[in-house]
């Protein structure tokens, strides 16, 4: 299994299991990261705690995988899946919170970001490369991204690529909390209890009213994304910066 699940305590607890590839993103592991917060909207948690096996949460798209030889639908449909990861965590009734060390990169970061908090090791570093890779973004990161740290580092993070430590990510607003060294679970934990024994339909609203506010524009973001991966991925750019 590439994701694992379980839960108990009304926390369910989520496990991007590819440690020998940094848990590198897959159409296997997006499919499977999917089932696993269906799994926990089934199982009525009220708090869900995303983290990472091995050395790192998830170190961005799989660069040994083969450059698929898509049509530009197959291209839009593929987009579209992985970006179902970012509407499912947006719309989970309950708390999602990203416990993240080592990298969270390319659409790690996006799926860090997405969540409701997020919680850093702090070794932990984060960054956009796709631009560098001839890639674009995806999950609705154009749209989150200005509105969490300003259109400003938004641009300086997506145009130079450069990863941010924890203590950084922090002070841009992208992080809630960092935590010393191999914490980061413990104390995402600890948050998911708190969450899941308060009230759960005051908890449910807040996210809900909250993410509307932010969240003015994601659909039209959304669509530009999948046109943007569409265009790079005829422009066959890929691995060339």
């Amino acid at each position: 299994m590439v994701v694992d699940y379980e839960c108990r305590d009304r926390v369910a607890r989520v496990h991007l299991n590819r440690p020998d590839r940094l848990n590198a993103v897959t159409t296997e592991l997006t499919e499977g990261l999917l089932t696993a917060l269906d799994q926990a909207a089934g199982d009525s948690a009220r708090a869900v705690v995303l983290a990472g096996r091995g050395r790192a949460f998830c170190s961005g798209h799989d660069l040994k995988e083969p450059v698929p030889v898509e049509t530009a639908i197959e291209t839009a449909r593929r987009v579209e899946r992985l970006q179902e990861v970012t509407r499912r965590i947006r719309a989970f009734p309950g708390v999602v919170i990203a416990a993240v060390h080592g990298y969270a990169v390319g659409a790690g970061c996006e799926f860090a970001l997405c969540c409701d908090l997020v919680i850093a090791d702090e070794h932990a570093q984060f960054g956009f490369p796709e631009v560098g890779l001839g890639l674009s973004v995806t999950g609705g990161i154009s749209a989150l991204l200005p509105k969490i740290a300003g259109p400003a580092v938004a641009k300086e993070m997506l145009l130079l690529g450069e990863r941010f430590p924890a203590a950084r990510a922090a002070e841009l607003g992208l992080v809630n909390r960092v935590v010393p060294a191999g914490e980061h679970e413990k104390a995402a934990l600890d948050w998911a209890a708190t969450v899941a024994n308060r009230p759960p339909v005051a908890v449910s609203l807040a996210k809900q009213v909250l993410n509307q506010g932010m969240d003015g524009g994601m659909t039209e973001a959304l669509a530009t994304e999948v046109g943007h991966a569409v265009l790079t991925s005829v422009a066959g750019e890929y691995g060339n910066g």
